[in-house]
């Protein structure tokens, strides 16, 4: 029996993948919002025995995202869960970060957040029910040169989370954010490979953060179980923060 559409952003790989994968385990069937194709994803959900669907999507138009709503209430059950996973980090100096790029990361890391929000927030209304995982950074408490752009995007992330929390709780709609540290993924490898030597040794779990380290996270605030959480950000970092 199916608990429902989980829907995430920016899962055809990387960490949005494990989420699709770990979501699909938890009974979720799984709809993909990307800029790609999410074939592989597919493969992974599918072989949980979930229905799925995916499209491609410009998480920064309320046209498209609005358009994916709609295509999704058409092949899909009830939303239940919406994971905004989708996020850009180019990691340039304050100096070095022109206005083009300043705004594209904004509009990318939050404002896809508030435009995948305002299309499936009223679905969620109409059904009294609803789980949103918003995902932000540990890098928003931590001194982290090179990413002005990006921490002030997941930061603004935190402060929308909380902001929308209190907005549609009475709906029967949870809003929480997961923070996690800097983990393993393809995406990753092409930074500075020092950064993986030293950042295990600010954790008091020193080791490099793996994808499943995480999804546990997700899965627990798509859950009926996170059903009193609400308006939270909770850091899956091997402790480096400790908000």
């Amino acid at each position: 029996m199916s608990k429902g559409t989980a829907v995430i952003t920016g899962a055809a790989n990387g960490i949005g993948q494990a989420y699709a994968q770990r979501l699909a385990a938890d009974g979720f069937d799984i709809a993909v919002a990307d800029v790609v194709d999410a074939a592989a994803t597919r493969q992974l959900v599918e072989a949980e025995g979930r229905k799925f669907f995916s499209a491609i999507v410009d998480v920064t138009s309320p046209e498209s995202t609005q358009k994916f709503a709609t295509e999704v209430a058409a092949n899909m059950p009830p939303v239940a869960a919406l994971v905004n996973n989708a996020g850009i980090y180019p990691w340039k100096s304050f100096e070095d970060t022109d206005y083009e790029t300043w705004k594209k990361v904004i509009s990318v890391n939050l404002d896809g957040a508030f435009l995948m929000s305002k299309a499936f927030v009223p679905v969620m209304k109409n059904n009294q029910f609803g789980r949103i995982v918003n995902v932000t950074s540990t890098t928003f408490w931590l001194n982290a040169p090179e990413m002005t752009a990006y921490i002030a995007s997941k930061g603004g992330v935190i402060g929308f989370t909380r902001a929308l929390a209190s907005e549609v709780g009475a709906f029967g709609i949870n809003v929480n954010a997961i923070a996690p540290g800097l983990t393993n993924t393809k995406t990753m490898h092409g930074i500075n490979a020092d950064i993986f030597e030293y950042l295990p040794k600010q954790q008091a779990i020193p080791r490099m953060i793996e994808p499943q380290d995480i999804v546990g996270v997700v899965s627990f605030l798509c859950s009926t179980d996170s059903g009193f959480v609400t308006g939270q950000t909770i850091a899956a970092d091997g402790g480096q923060v400790r908000i």
